[in-house]
């Protein structure tokens, strides 16, 4: 249950014209049995040789060992695929439906869920990416789309047949394409991570809701900051304590919740539609 002061905060809000931000991380899918793959899970063997997803999940090791990065990107799709959203999930589509031109959704998280269970891709700004989505590795254009039909999820070592690789091409210059994800060795940037469009929806938020993340990346911590110095109420959403708990705390009427989204934010989403 949620205090009655924090339901008194979100009716007010929801009876202003304030801007409502969601920032959201791997908690919320976790609670979709979607592991974090910094855990086990997120390990992958090249021979006689471990790798971490801190070393898979960049640009250089997709330059030197391409079909690996592919192989270990179609097993986490195929892990995400599995999955459904939760009621954490429809929440927040539930929320974006109240205050549509209130509303903005900020999600470190590539595995989609939130577009599958219905948010839209106006309001929610993938900064980290989407693995279902590709494009050039080369950067002959800037165009983003869905991955090609025939790449489906794998089975974790499972190679790539000849016909999969066949599929790993651009259709516009031949060169190979890439998952659709910001690389630990890589920067954020407006044209593929709304960069900017996500400090400017912090600039105007008066309630940031911060679920399942505890901002272990920069731009999170800009959007949480910048909400914070603005003088807005920022609601921290976790099932343990972490950065964002304080800076919650110490924010105006703001506050750290503990207990897992699924349960929290349809309570949160109760209050601001009976207000």
């Amino acid at each position: 249950m949620i205090r009655e002061d924090i339901k008194k905060t979100l009716i007010n809000i929801a009876n202003s014209s304030k801007h409502i931000t969601v920032l959201t991380g791997a908690g919320i899918s976790a609670e979709s049995h979607i592991p974090t793959f910094r855990g086990p899970e997120g390990y992958w063997a090249i021979g006689s040789q471990e790798y971490h997803p801190q070393e898979m999940a960049t640009y250089r090791m997709f330059t030197d060992k391409p079909y690996e990065v592919w192989k270990w990107y179609l097993y986490r799709m195929g892990v995400c695929a599995k999955a459904e959203p939760n009621p954490g999930h429809l929440a927040l589509v539930e929320m974006e439906k109240i205050f549509p031109d209130r509303f903005t959704l900020i999600t470190q998280n590539v595995d989609n869920m939130h577009i599958r269970a219905g948010n839209s891709l106006t309001r929610t700004f993938q900064i980290h990416g989407n693995i279902f989505f590709v494009r050039c590795a080369g950067e002959c254009s800037e165009d983003v789309y869905i991955i090609p039909d025939g790449l489906k999820g794998k089975e974790k070592g499972e190679d790539l047949s000849k016909e999969e690789k066949e599929l790993l091409v651009c259709e516009d210059c031949g060169g190979m394409i890439r998952p659709h994800v910001l690389w630990f060795d890589e920067t954020y940037n407006e044209v593929y991570y709304r960069f900017q469009s996500s400090l400017a929806a912090a600039s105007q938020t008066d309630l940031l809701i911060i679920v399942g993340t505890s901002g272990a990346t920069n731009l999170p911590n800009q959007v949480a900051w910048q909400v914070y110095h603005n003088s807005g109420t920022i609601l921290d959403i976790n099932i343990e304590e972490n950065p964002f708990s304080k800076l919650a705390i110490k924010s105006g009427n703001g506050a750290f919740i503990k207990g897992p989204s699924a349960e929290i934010l349809p309570e949160i989403v109760d209050a601001l539609k009976n207000s």
